[in-house]
């Protein structure tokens, strides 16, 4: 999925996967410390506008300029701001040591590039930091309520995650099937696995 995917589905004027946040990230948000928040594959920004309402200074992370352009108008509407940047994850930096908190709610991504990003990801986060993240599971190729099933290789499940992430202390790590009324991309019940572990 490349950024001209990205941009041609996020042209709608609709949000694609709505405006409010993740119901995983709503519930963990308190988790995170006071600091900044990195947010990847935020799209259309959703959010990353509700983190930056509760005081946080976000980036928002995506291959598309035309998602994270509307990321910039819903955060406009909702009186914050963001700090938007353009990459490919392939080849952005997560600083070490910089992010009170870092997000990754359904990116999908090839395993070699999600080993790669989730390691920068453990090793990006200050100590008692916390990273939240929400993902299919292979068991979502049942459900087709969302997600690339059609390239099931993207999709991860607990145990690749406990060795992807290790090092961090982990205060959830679970796969459950759960209703996911996201926008018009995800609705239906759907396979998850859901994490907020946190650097020691």
């Amino acid at each position: 999925m490349n950024p001209q995917f990205w941009d041609n589905r996020y042209a709608a004027t609709d949000f694609v996967f709505g405006t409010a946040p993740n119901e995983f990230l709503r519930a963990c948000a308190d988790a995170i410390p006071a600091g900044p928040v990195l947010c990847l594959g935020e799209g259309e920004g959703r959010n990353a506008v509700f983190l930056a309402g509760r005081g946080h200074a976000v980036t928002a992370v995506d291959q598309s300029a035309v998602g994270l352009a509307k990321a910039r108008e819903l955060a406009a509407v909702q009186g914050v701001t963001l700090t938007t940047t353009v990459a490919d994850l392939q080849d952005y930096t997560i600083t070490p040591g910089d992010w009170a908190g870092i997000v990754s709610i359904f990116l999908h991504l090839p395993p070699p590039l999600r080993r790669q990003v989730c390691a920068a990801a453990a090793a990006g986060l200050q100590p008692g930091g916390v990273l939240i993240l929400e993902a299919y599971t292979p068991a979502q190729v049942q459900h087709r309520t969302g997600g690339p099933v059609t390239t099931p290789e993207l999709l991860v499940s607990l145990a690749q995650l406990r060795v992807d992430l290790a090092g961090l202390g982990f205060e959830i790590a679970r796969e459950l099937e759960r209703d996911v009324i996201e926008g018009s991309a995800h609705t239906g019940n759907a396979a998850v696995v859901q994490v907020l572990a946190h650097r020691r």
